[in-house]
């Protein structure tokens, strides 16, 4: 008795890591944001196309952010993981060391191929974690405040929100100065919203 219990929880978390790799699986643009109040919104597209099993040995994700006028140079890259947290989903973040020679793999799976495990690099204490509220999966930042990132000549740590369902993304990134917890970069108007424009579910392991 038991074993099935443990069976069913297994398969319940199993489900909860799928469902939310389903939902990230996509070519995502803000172009209805851009378009509506382009002064404070660029048009940009959000790439999350997954990686090959034997990558983690687990369901992984490529990431790429460009503005929509330059395909093949992305200003973000990286790599993620999702690891089973029980009630909650932790996504892992990693940088690629010379990810320039792999710009362009979110919407061209023939260079994603080529992105080699070694040359990953974990971003500690940068954990995204994930839960469910009914159709809509909730992220933010591991706690402590200790994802630092140093812009604009001054130390801060990220905030990050995210709010995904089954066609739409709103992320918001802040930058704040680790001693003043002032905003220092990002949108000081409010999240930027994406919809999606093609799914990469059929893509997972």
């Amino acid at each position: 008795m038991l074993a099935k219990k443990d069976r069913s929880t297994e398969q319940k978390q199993d489900g909860l890591i799928y469902e939310l790799a389903r939902l990230m699986a996509g070519d995502f643009c803000n172009r209805q944001q851009s378009d509506a109040d382009p002064k404070n919104y660029a048009h940009i597209r959000i790439f999350f196309r997954p990686l090959p099993w034997e990558f983690f040995s687990g369901i992984g994700f490529y990431s790429e952010q460009v503005y929509d006028y330059d395909l093949w140079s992305p200003y973000r890259q990286g790599v993620h993981r999702l690891v089973d947290q029980g009630d909650r989903i932790y996504i892992e973040n990693y940088s690629i060391k010379e990810a320039e020679n792999y710009a362009g793999s979110g919407h061209n799976r023939d260079i994603l191929l080529t992105i080699p495990s070694a040359e990953i690099e974990r971003r500690h204490n940068c954990s995204m974690v994930f839960t469910k509220e009914k159709e809509m999966f909730r992220g933010s930042v591991e706690p402590g405040n200790k994802c630092l990132i140093h812009r604009k000549g001054v130390n801060t740590y990220l905030v990050s929100l995210v709010e995904l369902t089954e066609t739409t993304w709103v992320s918001w990134d802040r930058g704040m100065d680790i001693d003043s917890h002032k905003q220092i970069w990002g949108s000081a108007i409010g999240p930027l919203k994406f919809k999606k424009r093609t799914s990469f579910a059929d893509e997972l392991p």
